[in-house]
């Protein structure tokens, strides 16, 4: 028997090391080596986020789909999640335009990679998933979303304003969206609480058209930066 000490039970050194977390260590790094060596040739590759939810011939689909194609015409490829909405309108222009259609699938119910990827990555954890959108993204191309079109969005932001990454071009698509967000951050976060500067809201940009944010694209790197 072993020894119990205040309701914890103590395991013994024959516990299956499978179970343990330590053993996850090795998961998560092969999801590391797979991601860096499938990825490590692309270049210029634009990401683009936004809600499964969004519906196919609806005016944000529509729009995505204009966008991927108009910026695979010119020699970017397209990443998305490879789920379906707004994955699948950017998968699908990349796709129509015969350019690089990427796709970081996650393994969680009910997501399939949706039919426009003919370039498949699958992950368990979400982390690695992002690490992977923020090291070979060129740039991020948001359109509206939930809770994980927010994560990325923010977690690309915090990246680039505490210099854990070169800058690149983060773009909101669509004003009547993200407006009242962007409202609520000038107002509560800059001017009531300085919990943000004004430089801060400054390390993104919002428009709505396909040929504004290939435009915004390529002057970014116009200026001497490297596109990755």
């Amino acid at each position: 028997m072993v020894e119990k000490k205040d309701n914890f039970k103590i395991k013994n050194f024959d516990d299956d090391f499978i179970k343990k977390d330590t053993w996850r260590i090795f998961r998560i790094m092969s999801e590391f080596v797979e991601g860096f060596d499938g990825l490590s040739g692309l270049k210029k590759a634009v990401s683009f986020f936004g809600s499964k939810r969004i519906e196919e011939g609806s005016y944000y689909y529509r729009l995505a789909y204009r966008t991927a194609f108009i910026l695979s015409k010119q020699g970017y490829s397209i990443l998305t999640g490879a789920g379906p909405g707004i994955m699948e309108a950017a998968n699908r222009g990349a796709w129509d335009a015969k350019g690089n259609s990427i796709g970081l699938n996650i393994l969680i119910p009910e997501q399939k990679p949706n039919p426009y990827v003919n370039y498949l990555l699958e992950f368990r954890y979400f982390f690695v998933r992002k690490v992977m959108f923020a090291k070979y993204s060129c740039a991020f191309v948001v359109f509206p979303g939930g809770y994980g079109t927010l994560d990325e969005l923010f977690e690309g932001l915090a990246l680039i304003q505490t210099y854990r990454v070169e800058p690149f071009p983060v773009i909101l698509v669509g004003k009547n969206f993200w407006g009242g967000l962007i409202d609520w951050l000038k107002n509560k976060l800059v001017k009531e609480n300085t919990t943000l500067l004004d430089e801060d809201l400054l390390l993104f940009d919002l428009l709505d058209k396909p040929e504004e944010i290939l435009k915004k694209i390529k002057s970014f790197y116009s200026k001497g930066r490297k596109s990755k």
